[in-house]
């Protein structure tokens, strides 16, 4: 399975260069509401909440609009399916799905870890 993962021992400066990467790329907006990756306080420092690939989502959705690809095991939605109900969001519990007309959430494409000045994300295989 592939997924976005927090790489062990590294430590976020929540400069925010990743959120920015994430909503710039899907709805062209610099914009943290809009980003599937967020930064949160973590003790004195912060951390990348990142998607799990867990399948909530999936199971939350009433329209079959979230389902998990079977080569790479990440979850992906059908904006044609998904009527934006949110439901999806509200079982997310990383707290990374986003709702704007339709919802998005990660599908570990790798974007945010490429605009860390940090490295501290990586795409890894489970």
């Amino acid at each position: 399975m592939k997924k976005l993962a927090v790489k062990k021992g590294a430590e976020c400066m929540a400069c925010l260069q990743c959120v920015t990467a994430c909503s710039e790329a899907f709805y062209k907006q610099a914009d943290v509401t809009l980003s599937c990756i967020q930064i949160v306080a973590k003790g004195t420092g912060a951390k990348p909440n990142t998607c799990i690939q867990c399948g909530k989502c999936a199971r939350t959705c009433e329209h079959e609009a979230i389902t998990q690809n079977p080569k790479t095991g990440v979850y992906m939605i059908n904006k044609k399916k998904c009527v934006g109900c949110g439901k999806c969001v509200e079982a997310c519990p990383m707290k990374v799905m986003v709702i704007k007309d339709t919802a998005s959430k990660c599908i570990a494409c790798g974007i945010c870890a490429k605009a860390c000045p940090m490295e501290v994300l990586e795409i890894v295989e489970k």
